[in-house]
């Protein structure tokens, strides 16, 4: 039998170092060729790494959230034959175990001794103890206790009942440690001092719990991203009012006329061409700027980020020449990258290259919103919610289907002026949605 130290692949050119967000196994796990080991995040995308070998697992070479460098060793695998790794070599992963050297003598050994702060530096005979400790079960934890099933009777003695009577608390609401959750005289004291308080009759307890959770993976990619867009970029943003009724009238008929041949329209494949023929006139706003160079690169592709919520937390597919895209072609390919975007299956390159982004909540949209920027882009477009609003048309109110857009821009190279003139070339487009297929 050998070991096989399999270390982290290079997951895509210039990247030095991923993030470890998920393990698939654990010590002891039998794995085979190609089963996936871990999944580590980059800088442009989540990546899956298989296993180069298949036996027994023996070690992990990194916790969930550490930063490791590629090259570096991923995990170890007991194999059949020889492995890599060559009999007697200090194992990596294995130098922070490492016994520490015994420190000159001091006033403080003692206390270090006592208190465990150098485990390398203990007596033998602390090591007994020490051991019997690790090896006692662990106390029992009051925010360990389970919540009762809505409904069900508390399970408790007579003389529990009895106090909980005189004390005014109602046993439903207090968790028991016991079997089956029963109540002890220890779950009412715990119950009582959290601060169960009394109210007509029934009792509530407050919620202390505080649950830690990491912010790794997708979520501390998000988390960077808006810091560094809030951060770099003056944000202006403009809300402006659209009347929805032609468009959504002409979405039905095309969607009706073709139903079943070809992609069901959406409102975005609407407003991608709208912001396409609004690019035309003023490219500025299809750009990055590259703020550390001081320079703007306009592009003459249209490629349209979309903000799309995942399970793992928000991604923004890119689509790519949406100038060249008919209606249809733009409705399917925003339909399969989301699906991908979804599941996992997006492609690094499909993450990449933006030019301009579409925000939007769909039918949890509110009023209005401030889009961020999505750096080093220079103009975001929010989609915001359609609702039946009273317009004045100069005579009475009369209902019209109404939703407002909210676009943000780079302050920095965008003036309010040209801010204004897209926002209301975007207003004229989709209130008169027949311009959108005129040519020229």
């Amino acid at each position: 039998m050998g070991v096989y130290a399999m270390r982290l692949p290079d997951v895509g050119e210039g990247i030095a170092e991923a993030e470890l967000t998920e393990w698939h196994v654990k010590p002891g796990d039998i794995v085979r060729e190609d089963d996936i080991l871990a999944a580590v995040m980059t800088d442009k995308a989540a990546v899956e790494v298989p296993s180069a070998v298949s036996g027994k697992v023996l070690e992990l070479g990194g916790e969930i959230g550490q930063m490791m460098a590629i090259g570096s060793v991923l995990i170890r695998i007991e194999v059949e034959g020889e492995g890599n790794e060559a009999p007697g070599a200090a194992p990596e992963t294995a130098k922070a175990s490492a016994p520490a050297p015994q420190p000159a003598p001091d006033k403080d050994a003692d206390k270090n001794k006592d208190e465990g702060k150098d485990a390398g530096a203990q007596a033998p005979e602390a090591r007994p103890a020490a051991a019997a400790a690790a090896a006692a079960p662990a106390a029992k934890k009051p925010g360990h206790r389970l919540p009762r099933p809505e409904g069900s009777k508390p399970l408790a003695a007579p003389s529990v009942r009895a106090r909980a009577r005189s004390e005014g608390v109602d046993l439903r609401h207090v968790p028991g440690t016991g079997p089956g959750g029963r109540i002890s005289h220890e779950d009412l004291d715990s119950w009582i001092e959290s601060g169960g308080i009394r109210q007509g009759g029934v009792t509530r307890g407050r919620n202390t719990g505080v649950e830690e959770q990491r912010v790794i993976g997708m979520r501390r990619k998000i988390a960077e991203k808006m810091a560094l867009s809030k951060r770099h970029i003056p944000h202006i943003t403009i809300v402006e009012e659209v009347e929805m009724g032609a468009l959504e009238d002409l979405r039905a008929a095309l969607n009706k006329k073709h139903e079943g041949s070809r992609p069901k329209l959406t409102l975005l494949p609407f407003l991608m061409r709208a912001i396409v023929e609004a690019v035309r006139e003023q490219p500025g706003l299809n750009a990055r700027y590259d703020d550390e160079e001081g320079v703007i690169y306009r592009h003459g592709g249209v490629h349209i980020g979309v903000a799309t919520q995942t399970p793992q937390g928000l991604n923004v597919p890119v689509l790519h020449h949406a100038e060249a895209n008919s209606l249809w072609d733009n409705a399917g390919e925003l339909a399969r990258l989301a699906d991908a975007a979804r599941d996992g299956s997006i492609k690094r390159e499909e993450l990449t290259g933006g030019t301009i982004t579409i925000t939007s909540l769909g039918p949890l949209g509110a009023i209005a919103t401030t889009p961020i920027i999505n750096h080093p882009e220079v103009a975001i477009v929010g989609v915001n919610k359609m609702q039946i609003r009273p317009v004045w048309d100069g005579q009475q109110f009369r209902p019209r289907k109404m939703m407002n857009i909210s676009c943000s821009f780079d302050h920095r190279v965008i003036d309010g002026w040209d801010a204004a003139v897209f926002v209301q070339k975007l207003k004229s487009l989709l209130e008169n949605p027949a311009m959108l297929f005129v040519e020229g």
